[in-house]
């Protein structure tokens, strides 16, 4: 009766974190930005080509021109639009207009300028995105798999397919951890967003960018707690299982 409780919420949490997994890796909101630009090099500031003074009360900064990026596995989307506080997530997933433009998402996890770039940062970037890419390939290929040889295992016929599963599964969960960490340390680790600031300034003295982490990255640590779980109950379970028919 233990076991067969302990074989559910094993199972329960596995699908758990399979879902926050592939809905983590299938949507593109690892990343929002916003950046806001004036073009304007005299200093002052302007809203639609027409200047702000001081003193102008009935001009809001808070909804002025802005393009706005989300990234994720496989694509980088970015349109432009106004910025409000009161509708910035209604902005970013149902209200997006229909002049959205989507790229493969390589390179960066933020918006990569046309202009050249250096050599190095730029091959540094092609193999750190490469790294990252093959480790959430391969944490979303072990809990798939790790899901099926869970299948094959009911209602305790083997205790090592429990034991390859719930391996599988603690698999993914650390795969899927090193994918967080290295994005953490992707965006604010690593000099990329630095150097595009940067760039960004030298042609607009307004420039502002704000950098937000998505729901796409939200669901991954929740996958992970789910998946590490689930693997090391099914060891448990593969350990009784293997006890009590020996």
């Amino acid at each position: 009766m233990k076991l067969s409780v302990a074989l559910f919420f094993a199972g329960f949490f596995g699908a758990l974190g399979a879902v926050f997994f592939l809905a983590s890796f299938g949507t593109d909101y690892w990343l929002l930005v916003s950046e806001t630009c004036s073009s304007n090099q005299t200093g002052k500031k302007t809203l639609n080509g027409a200047p702000i003074e001081r003193g102008d009360g009935m001009i809001s900064q808070k909804d002025t021109d802005t393009t706005f990026y989300h990234e994720g596995f496989f694509w980088r989307c970015s349109f432009g639009g106004k910025m409000a506080e009161d509708n910035m997530w209604k902005f970013w997933f149902t209200n997006q207009p229909p002049s959205k433009v989507c790229t493969h998402a390589y390179l960066f996890p933020f918006p990569v300028p046309t202009q050249p770039h250096n050599s190095t940062a730029y091959d540094t970037a092609v193999i750190y995105r490469g790294f990252w890419s093959v480790f959430m390939l391969v944490g979303v290929a072990a809990v798939i798999m790790g899901g099926f040889i869970i299948i094959c295992a009911a209602p305790f016929a083997s205790h090592k397919l429990y034991k390859a599963g719930g391996g599988l599964f603690l698999t993914a969960g650390m795969f899927f951890l090193a994918v967080i960490i290295m994005y953490v340390i992707w965006v604010h680790g690593l000099e990329g967003v630095t150097e595009y600031t940067v760039q960004k300034e030298s042609h607009c003295r307004d420039f502002h960018i704000n950098i937000r982490y998505g729901l796409s990255f939200m669901f991954a640590p929740v996958g992970v707690f789910f998946c590490l779980l689930a693997g090391l109950l099914f060891l448990l379970i593969g350990r009784t299982v293997q006890m009590h028919y020996n």
